[in-house]
Parts: structure tokens; C-alpha cells; sequence
């Protein structure tokens, strides 16, 4: 990572390519090229082509060449001082027959871009109109042969403008030419030199749209033609798609007609993030693409900023668009398209053709076209799976061999995406027009029912499937409320998006041992607090983890997590003392069935799904003093807890006696009154009773370290000074407890900092013995292993580079060398960490860093100052116990 305008950014998500941790000069290597970069964000950056390009020594007679391909001309913006003297030449020529000045032109010739017939691509051509004839060449040097096309004008011939200001159409009996003029001025002199020789009416672009019409989907898009981009407000209506300038407008800009178009997504995954950042940021590689192929027109693309708007689009387009050819791929598929034609009537006899109905035959061949001899084979394999979980019933001593159909049927279509729009169909067919009869329907709809939620068919299956559910709803039947849940996962997964696993165990036997239909949130999963409770919380099969904790907190009492830092944490299905916190967009049941599958691979052959479940744990991670002022009692309390335990694990700096304090104080919130044995009989049953309470204490909260070979007598003593502490606080309630608590431990200038054990690779201006890395709000300090007292401190500006490569841990840091001069030193830190820790501290320091450089964030981060409520008693002199922080000379404090 870097530090890029107090931004951690990403540099490389791979190891370094040497062995070692790498140099000095592989340092500054990267930081110099990273900073040129930045800084060329400011400057207007020129491409190929442009005027700018032009003026640096690019000829432009190299875009005017007779070179087939060329640049479109609204490619590229016209700037005032452009230039051309070829593009002067001869392309506004008219002649007169008797020598005058002709006020109505019948000759012109001129460069024009003309688009392909079977290769859609512009060309530059040399167009001459003469004697009603169009001819054009490569170039006018070419017009004494024979020209590579000519056209005849007649009465039959119009002229429509297109959707840009330099593109028109020539319309004749046996062709339609899509023509782009150099500049709209350009445009303008074709079209009325054409115009004056056709004798008829320039058609408009567009037609207006019924007042009275509803568009099915709306929005803003960006509509990309011809090398031109605008931003544009769209709506599909009927099965015509208008853009406008904006919402209000009545009269569209331009609009094209779907029927028998197609539609389809474009593959962003292999370009190039930097290659879009250099246009601006007007076209990001986090847009969406649709591309829209009307026949016998040049493709139109739509940028759309979000995966949901573009789902939304992607579904009403290709239903507005149709059949694209009723003739072409299986006999399934022309079925399903001639029923997208005819609207899904409901009356049609298509709904129960043979083919698209259930049959006891099995299939002999895909329904679906695929691409390969081998996925054909694998779709017949798959329906075998299907039909074994189908056929054989669910019992209590069948639900593993369900379990594991399901599972292998559903990790083949994640693996082979084309298989996916082909389980859909085989469930379809086999719950069409089917009988009741026995188990096979129902457990048919479950496999539909866990398909659902993983993924989608695309472009026209996914309006048959929709059709189908619909269809099939029904609350009053069985099968109804399946489909009827199955229409609401559809629309989720239309909404978050597709899954990445296979489902887990989990989820499937919740799928098939209860009908989903009754239960919003089909499944449900404990979460574990720092204070040992739990919260059961519910889901469905696309939640992410941000609405599941969402949901968590609203059941909880408890805020936002921005306004409080908590995370959600898996443990490790090793069984090893780490954890993992889950991104906010990651699925809940991704992250089940992806733990569950590690841990089939770590422990082959003895795994049992049904004795071990992924350990969901809710505590802070992220921590601002600012946030202390809108605590809840909750937050308070989970948060009190998890101090105890890095307390108890030493990773908090107190000394004994404070430590004592803070134990009394968790033991009363925990247990509450110490109730003191009588003393009529010291060596009774509720003396033993108490001993053991004050043991299990102690072994609860106490620092384990001053516990260490420590003898029964002073173990003895121990238990009496905390008996006495924990006296004092009899009639104190839980609240005020934690409040004190809290009240002492923030005392410590780095309360809320994440400690990571690390030890410095020579050479290091560190002595080589372990220490720890300290990351808070404020920036990143080095810490003495044993005292915890501050070495260094540096603030996030300082930070230039961070991260990690195998069991290295690398800091670079920007210090003032010479205050005098003023001249900066580079320090590259160095240590050896394990490999989870490396990757907790870096996203962690990565997080810091971009939650204050969030404008709206960083105002709630800053430090605010607060009544310090009246100290008690047990209070007094408390600072002492902490270690000191000594102010360092190498780095501001955090004090």
C-alpha cells in the first residue's frame, strides 16, 4: 500500500518478485514512479490524435491518409486553434452550371467517414456527388479510377440525421449508409447540397413518444456512440429506447428500437483501470457495459454505475429487444423465444408444447446451446444429478447424499458459467405441467429454491424463468410458496448480485427440512459477544455481511458500525487462535460455505458438518475517541470486555495493583455482591464456594503473565486483595461499573490501539528484540515488548509505503532529517511478523487511513472534549499505574 493524497491505494496485490524483502533503491524506484503518476493528474492529458498531439509533432496528414481506418472525428475534441489545411482542401467545393453563383449547390465533394458493410468500422473516404451520383474513393487522388463504390439518387432515397451532430444517414432502396462529416458544419453542407438534389424532407431522428406512456425502467446512463460519450437521461418505453438531455425534457434527443436488436453485457474484466483514469474519470472501469446492436446500425454502448441498475437494464432490454431470430440455436430455445415474442400470453399453446413439459424420458441432448462437445456431455451429467437428488427421498439418514448432490451439481455450474442457464431449463421442464403426485416435484423446487440465491440465467431465460414462477405462485399449495419464495430470490439476487460458493451444509438441510416460504429470513446464525453471550440472527441467501449486521445491531441496541468501529470476525477453521474480518460486501453464506470448505481440506475424510459451525464474533476494530460520545450501554459493555481481555492476554499496559482494581471491577459486573462467608465456619462449604469464585476470576481477567510461577501462599494473598476490592463495590450496578472501567482505561494515551507482536530485521535504527507495532487513529508507534513504552510514533502523512511479503512487514516512513535545511529522509522499516498478522495490520493501517481521508468521516474522527465526569473514590491517582510515554524526538506523540 501507499500513501497517495492521504489515500492508502493498493500498489500490488503480489509478492515481491526477489527472495529478499527487497532494497532501497527497489523502494524509491516505486515511490518515484508512483508520485510522477499522481502528479500528472493535475495536467490535461493529450492522447493520440488529439490537437494537442497535433501540435507536438504527430502529422495530422497521417489521420487524413489514405489509410482505411481512421479516427472518428468526435473521437477527439475541436479546439479553437485546430487547424488543417488537407481538411480546407477541395471538401466544400460546389460548381455552378453557368459559371454564377448557384444558390442551390447539385455538386460537392469531401472526406466522410463512412461505416462498413461487413466490417462495422468507420473508413475515411473521399466523397464526389455529381451528375445525382455519390462516388467515393480512398482519397482524391484516386478519382481518375475507378471508385470503390457508387450509389444513384432517386426519389425513393431519404436523408435522416442521426443521433450525433456530424453522423446522417443515406437511406436507398438496396442500403442504408451511415455517413460522419468532419464537423456539424460539414454536416450541415451535405445534408443541403442532398437535399436540393433529392428534392425531399431531412427526417428527424427521433419521434416522440405518447404523452400517456409509462417507461418500464428509467434513469441516468451514459450513452457511448461513435467515439462519443454523453451523459443522457434514459427510458425504455414499449419497445423503443429514448435519451434526453434531462428528466423534464418532452421531446428526446434520439432513440432506437429494440425489436429484433441485440443486447448483450460487455467483458470489462481485461481492461486496464489506468486506462480509463487518463480520460479524466469520466468513464471509470467500475461501470457497467451494455451494448445494444440494432440491425443494420452501428452499436450503441451504456455506461451504468452499479451492478443492480445494470441488472435492471440488462432484464426490460432484452425483453423489449425479443427474439433476435426464432431460427437459430436448439429447439428449447426457439421455443422460449417465440413466447418472448408473443409477450408471455398466457393462453398460448406454446405453454405446453412437449418441449418445454415435463417428460419421464430422460434428455438426450442440452436445451441450451453450449459451446463444446465437453459441456454437452457435462449438461447430461448434470441432469443425472438432479434426478438422483429428485428420485430418491429426503429422510434423516439421506440428508448427507442430498447435501452432497446439491453441492457437486451447483459447483459445476460456478465453475462452467454456460451450464447455468441449463440446470435452470432442466428444472423448469421438469416442473412444468407435472402432477403432484409425490416427493419428486417438491424436492425439485427445493434444488430450484437453492439455485436462486447463487445465481441468474441470462438475457431471455431469466424472463422465462420469471414467467415460470409467476406461473406457478400460490400461497394456498405447497408448490406455490415455493415459487413464491423463489421469486423473492430472484429479485434479491437481481439486486446484490451473484454468489461466489457452492452452498453450505447449513444451508440446504434449512432448505429442505422447512418450507422457506414461511420464514423472510430462511436461515440464522449465532453471534458471539467479548462478554460470552450470544445474538442468534437471521438471513437470507444473498445477505451481505453489512446488512447482516444491520440487522444485528437494530436487534441489538447498538449504531452504525462507522459510528462505533465494530466488525464482524470469523475464527479459523484450523482451530488455530486467529481471525478473520469479513469486507461489509461479501455474502453471509459465502462466507459459511468457504469456512466449511476449508475445513473439509484441512481434516479429509473426518469431517462432520454436523459437530462443528463457523464462530461469528462482533467486536471493535476500528476505534476514534470522537466515538465515545455517543455510546451506548451495549457498546459500552462489549467494549469493557474486550479491554479485559487484551488486559488479561498483556497486551494493556497495568501494573499489579491496577490490574486488581480492573478485575473487581469485571467480577461485579459479571457475578455481582461478593457475599462474604460466615464466620462460624471459615473452613465451610461457602467458604470453598467464594475461594472458587474468586479462582475462576482470576483465571478470567487477570493478567496471565503475573500469574506466572506463582506460589499458593502468594496466590492466596492475591484471592484476599481481590476479595477486598470486590467488597468495596457491593451495591454498585453493572452501568456504573463499566463506566468506571472505561473512565480508567482511557487514561492510557493509546486506549483503542490494535497491538501486533513484531521483531526488527537488521539493518534497523530498532534494537534487534521484539516490540510491538501499535496502529490507532493517530498513526502507527513502536512499542518496548515488555514496558510498552514509546520508542517512535509517525503520523499516517509520514507513511509512504506499507504492506507485507510473506513474513516480512515493511513501513516506509518520511522523516525530517535537518530542521534548519528542511530536507526529508526516507526509513524503511523492517520486520518480521506472522503471515496473518501482516495481512490484519496492513488492511488495518489501509482502513485508518481511508476513513480519515473521507471528508464526511473525518469530522466525526476529530478528538472532542467532554465533561470528565467526578472521580470516585477508587479512582484517585489512577495514572500512575500506567507506564510513562516519554516524549520521542524522532516522531510526534499521540499524547
Amino acid at each position: 500500500y501507499r500513501s497517495v493524497f492521504q489515500k492508502a491505494t493498493q500498489i500490488s496485490n503480489v509478492p515481491f518478485l526477489d527472495e529478499s524483502s527487497g532494497s532501497d533503491d527497489d523502494c524509491g524506484s516505486h515511490a518515484s514512479f508512483r508520485t510522477s503518476t499522481a502528479g500528472s493528474e493535475n495536467r490535461k492529458v493529450s492522447v493520440p490524435g488529439s490537437p494537442r498531439a497535433v501540435k507536438r509533432g504527430v502529422s495530422m496528414s497521417s489521420l487524413s491518409s489514405e489509410s482505411d481506418y481512421a479516427i472518428p472525428p468526435d473521437a477527439y475534441s475541436l479546439d479553437g486553434d485546430y487547424s488543417e489545411p488537407e481538411h480546407k482542401l477541395q471538401r466544400t467545393s460546389s460548381y455552378s452550371t453557368d459559371g454564377g453563383v448557384c444558390t442551390e449547390p447539385m455538386e460537392k465533394s469531401g472526406y466522410l467517414l463512412k461505416m462498413g458493410s461487413q466490417v462495422k468500422t468507420w473508413k475515411r473516404r473521399w466523397f464526389v456527388l455529381r451528375n445525382r451520383q455519390i462516388m467515393y474513393y480512398k482519397s482524391p487522388s484516386d478519382v481518375i479510377r475507378k471508385p470503390q463504390g457508387q450509389l444513384e439518387l432517386n426519389s425513393s432515397c431519404q436523408i435522416v440525421r442521426g443521433e450525433g451532430s456530424q453522423t446522417f444517414q443515406l437511406v436507398t432502396e438496396k442500403r442504408t449508409y451511415f455517413l460522419t462529416a468532419d464537423s456539424p458544419n460539414i454536416l450541415e453542407e451535405w445534408i443541403h447540397v442532398l437535399q436540393s438534389v433529392l428534392r425531399v424532407q431531412v427526417s428527424g431522428p427521433v419521434g416522440v413518444p405518447h404523452s400517456d406512456a409509462k417507461p418500464t425502467v428509467k434513469g441516468w446512463l451514459t450513452k457511448v456512440k461513435h467515439g462519443h460519450s454523453k451523459l443522457v437521461w434514459c427510458a425504455l418505453i414499449g419497445k423503443t429506447f429514448y435519451y434526453y438531455r434531462n428528466h423534464e425534457d418532452k421531446c428526446p434527443l434520439g432513440h432506437l428500437p429494440l425489436r429484433e436488436s441485440r443486447v448483450e453485457e460487455v467483458d470489462r474484466s481485461c481492461d486496464s483501470d489506468e486506462d480509463y483514469e487518463t480520460t479524466g474519470g469520466g468513464l471509470l472501469s467500475s461501470h457497467c457495459t451494455l451494448v445494444i446492436h440494432p440491425q443494420d446500425q452501428s452499436p450503441t454502448y451504456l455506461l451504468i454505475r452499479t451492478k443492480q441498475e445494470k441488472n435492471t437494464w440488462l432484464y426490460h432490454l432484452t425483453v423489449a429487444a425479443g427474439s433476435s431470430n426464432a431460427t437459430v440455436g436448439t429447439s428449447y430455445e426457439q421455443l422460449i423465444g417465440k413466447l418472448l415474442d408473443a409477450e408471455g400470453d398466457p393462453n398460448s399453446p406454446l405453454w405446453k408444447h412437449p418441449m418445454l413439459c415435463y417428460s419421464k424420458d430422460g434428455l438426450h441432448t442440452s436445451l441450451t446451446t453450449l459451446p463444446s462437445e465437453a459441456l454437452q456431455t457435462e449438461a447430461l451429467k448434470l441432469f443425472k444429478s438432479c434426478q438422483l437428488f429428485i428420485n430418491v427421498p429426503v429422510e434423516a439418514s439421506s440428508i448427507d447424499y442430498h447435501v452432497s448432490l446439491a453441492q457437486t451439481a451447483l459447483q459445476v455450474c460456478l465453475t462452467h458459467t454456460e451450464l447455468q442457464n441449463e440446470i435452470y431449463c432442466q428444472l423448469v421442464k421438469q416442473t412444468s405441467c407435472r402432477q403432484p403426485q409425490n416427493h419428486s416435484v417438491i424436492q425439485c423446487w427445493q434444488l430450484l429454491a437453492l439455485c436462486a440465491p447463487l445465481f441468474l440465467p441470462q438475457h431471455h431465460f431469466l424472463w422465462y424463468i420469471k414467467q415460470h414462477l409467476q406461473r406457478h405462485a400460490d400461497p394456498r399449495s405447497e408448490i406455490g410458496k415455493y415459487a413464491i419464495y423463489c421469486q423473492r430470490s430472484v429479485d434479491r439476487t437481481v439486486q446484490a448480485g451473484e454468489r461466489e460458493a457452492k452452498p453450505s451444509r447449513m444451508e440446504i438441510v434449512s432448505i429442505l427440512l422447512r418450507n422457506p416460504y414461511h420464514h423472510s429470513l430462511p436461515f440464522s446464525i449465532p453471534v458471539h459477544f467479548m462478554n460470552g453471550t450470544y445474538q442468534v440472527v437471521g438471513f437470507d441467501g444473498s445477505s451481505t455481511v453489512d446488512e447482516f449486521i444491520q440487522r444485528l445491531n437494530q436487534e441489538t441496541g447498538m449504531r452504525k458500525p462507522s459510528h462505533m468501529g465494530f466488525s464482524l470476525f470469523t475464527d479459523d477453521p484450523s482451530g488455530r487462535n486467529l481471525e478473520h474480518c469479513l469486507p461489509g460486501n461479501m455474502k453471509i453464506c459465502d462466507v459459511i460455505s468457504k469456512w466449511e470448505q476449508a475445513l473439509k481440506e484441512l481434516h479429509p475424510g473426518k469431517y462432520d458438518g454436523g459437530t462443528r459451525i463457523v464462530k461469528l464474533t462482533y467486536k471493535n476494530r476500528l476505534y476514534f475517541r470522537s466515538q465515545a460520545k455517543g455510546e451506548t450501554d451495549r457498546e459500552r459493555l462489549l467494549l469493557a470486555f474486550q479491554v479485559s481481555n487484551e488486559i488479561a492476554n498483556g497486551r494493556f499496559p497495568v501494573n499489579k495493583e491496577l490490574a486488581l482494581e480492573m478485575v473487581a471491577l469485571m467480577a461485579q459486573v459479571e457475578y455481582g455482591d461478593l457475599d462474604r462467608p460466615g464466620s462460624s465456619s471459615p473452613g465451610g462449604t461457602s467458604q470453598l464456594k467464594m475461594q472458587h469464585l474468586l479462582h475462576q476470576v482470576l483465571d478470567k481477567f487477570y493478567p496471565k503473565h503475573y500469574k506466572q510461577n506463582i506460589t499458593p501462599e502468594q496466590l492466596r494473598q492475591l484471592t484476599d486483595r481481590l476479595a477486598t476490592k470486590w467488597m468495596v463495590l457491593q451495591g454498585c450496578s453493572p452501568p456504573e461499573c463499566i463506566r468506571i472501567y472505561l473512565t480508567v482505561a482511557r487514561k492510557w494515551p493509546l486506549f483503542g490501539t490494535k497491538l501486533f507482536a513484531a521483531k526488527p530485521i537488521l539493518p534497523s535504527s530498532l534494537e534487534h528484540c521484539p516490540v510491538w507495532i501499535a496502529v490507532n487513529e493517530d498513526g502507527i508507534s513502536i512499542l518496548d515488548y515488555n514496558t510498552m513504552h514509546l520508542k517512535v510514533s509517525y503520523s499516517y502523512s509520514s507513511v509512504l509505503t506499507f504492506g507485507g511479503c510473506r513474513d516480512d512487514f515493511m513501513i516506509v516512513v518520511s522523516q525530517m532529517k535537518e530542521r534548519s535545511s528542511g530536507k526529508n529522509s526516507t526509513e524503511k522499516l523492517l520486520f518480521t511478523m506472522a503471515i496473518p498478522k501482516i495481512v490484519e495490520a496492513t488492511l488495518l493501517i489501509a482502513n485508518y487511513i481511508n476513513y480519515r481521508s473521507t471528508p464526511s468521516l473525518l469530522s466525526s474522527t476529530q478528538p472532542s472534549r467532554s465533561k470528565t465526569p467526578a472521580k470516585k473514590p477508587w479512582e484517585t491517582e489512577n495514572r500512575c499505574f500506567f507506564p510513562s510515554v516519554p516524549r520521542s524526538t524522532k516522531g510526534p506523540t499521540l499524547l
